[in-house]
């Protein structure tokens, strides 16, 4: 790569951390919001839902628009709808804090505000990956992509650990108290930097039409990059297949199941921290983000770290990284300390690192070399859907009983466990075919 290739390639890396990072911030401080707020747990869980669900549906149409609209115009788009969605969230509650509205009339607004994010913000990954796709060489182009993937990664990881210094008090002495809404203005600010910055620095040149872009699964606490959309983006002639294809239907159902045990998780532990704690809601901020940034931390040390050295196939890392969650999720809802919930936490993301690469890997492996850009997108889908009934499932049970989402999920691990035991194959290789 020359140098006018790194700097473009530098520049994308820091629209997707950007994204990524803006996304999780909000995220980690929405349980307390939601208390701060006086609204139901169950609110705070629609808001998340419903930024997921804009985010499967609309991505999509974005990743195909960015063809023939260009995809500058797309990265331009999904950092305004960024900077749109996060300035309007901290506005509506600030009004809402300030006491200038209602409560719920400022959770309402703020939902809306969400939904740019969901709806605009998904326009600039799929670009993104085009025009590195684009301005690669096939050797070059998987690594690089696998690279791009990882700045959500470390999004997710800065985001929630940034978040509680930007809790804020009065802009001066007498005046609008700013609080929890602080993440969402300053990263407002940050995201219209970098608006500007890709308007100035961006060449126009990227709109060569030489490859297509993938769809990017929802940036979520704790869900790191599957690889998926790697495996899309530099995939051949696509052979359409389904979701209960008898090559991949295991490999969709344990995807779907420890997805949903990972967004439950993921959640309701903001919850969990006051609640257990039983600090108010402003003061859990730097807590959560410290559970959530070693939660992160944990995912990214399976992917980058530990995985590449042992050698595993798809089917070990399920089976080893549903074990870990499952531990993990049963020690977090027993936890009574700070201590216990970020150990528990943390053991139950790090086996997420490693059954999420491995329900990918082992999805991919499962068929021909023709279908992979049909699987990767199924594997994409099943990503995506876990975040959208998840963080409701997580509410709901934790309304029940605190410990039980935990609970839940660790017993829905466990059967997986067993499921993939006799289910799954180590690798069916790359002439896999139906039959199998």
């Amino acid at each position: 790569m020359n140098l006018a290739r790194d700097r473009t390639f530098g520049l994308l890396f820091l629209v997707m951390f950007t994204i990524a990072a803006g996304n999780t911030a909000l995220q980690s401080v929405l349980p307390a919001l939601g208390r701060s707020l006086g609204v139901p747990d169950s609110a705070v869980a629609a808001a998340f839902s419903v930024s997921a669900i804009l985010w499967t549906l609309v991505a999509p149409f974005w990743a195909n628009r960015s063809d023939r609209h260009g995809r500058r115009n797309m990265v331009l788009l999904g950092q305004m709808g960024l900077t749109a969605s996060l300035f309007f969230c901290g506005l509506f509650l600030a009004a809402g804090i300030n006491g200038w509205i209602a409560p719920a009339t400022a959770f309402a607004f703020f939902v809306g505000a969400r939904m740019l994010y969901g709806g605009f913000g998904s326009a600039a990954p799929p670009a993104v990956q085009a025009i590195v796709a684009a301005r690669t060489s096939r050797d070059e182009r998987t690594k690089a992509l696998t690279l791009l993937g990882s700045a959500f990664g470390l999004g997710t990881i800065l985001g929630p650990a940034i978040a509680p210094y930007l809790v804020v008090g009065d802009l001066w002495r007498g005046g609008p108290t700013i609080g929890l809404a602080g993440p969402a203005l300053i990263f407002s600010g940050a995201s219209l930097v970098m608006v500007f910055t890709v308007a100035r620095f961006l060449p126009r040149d990227v709109d060569a039409p030489l490859s297509h872009g993938a769809v990017t699964s929802y940036p979520s606490i704790g869900g790191q990059a599957s690889g998926a959309s790697v495996t899309a983006a530099t995939a051949p002639k696509i052979e359409p297949i389904g979701y209960l294809d008898p090559r991949v239907r295991a490999w969709m159902v344990c995807g779907l199941i420890l997805g949903h045990a990972q967004a439950m998780a993921g959640q309701v532990i903001g919850f969990l921290i006051i609640d257990r704690l039983g600090v108010p809601p402003i003061e859990a901020i730097q807590a959560t983000g410290l559970v959530l940034m070693m939660g992160a931390g944990s995912a990214l040390l399976a992917q980058w770290g530990i995985i590449p050295l042992l050698n595993l196939n798809p089917r070990q890392l399920m089976l080893i990284g549903l074990s870990l969650s499952a531990l993990g999720s049963f020690a977090t809802g027993n936890a009574s300390s700070l201590y216990g919930i970020a150990t528990g936490y943390a053991l139950a993301t790090l086996g997420f690192g490693f059954s999420r690469p491995g329900f990918t890997a082992g999805s991919s492996l499962a068929v021909g070399q023709a279908a992979q850009g049909s699987v990767a997108g199924k594997v994409t889908s099943v990503n995506g859907a876990a975040f959208i009934l998840g963080p409701s499932i997580g509410v709901a049970l934790y309304g029940v009983w605190r410990p039980l989402p935990y609970f839940t999920a660790a017993a829905a691990l466990v059967l997986l466990i067993l499921y993939g035991w006799f289910s799954l194959r180590p690798s069916s290789g790359p002439e896999a075919s139906p039959e199998q």
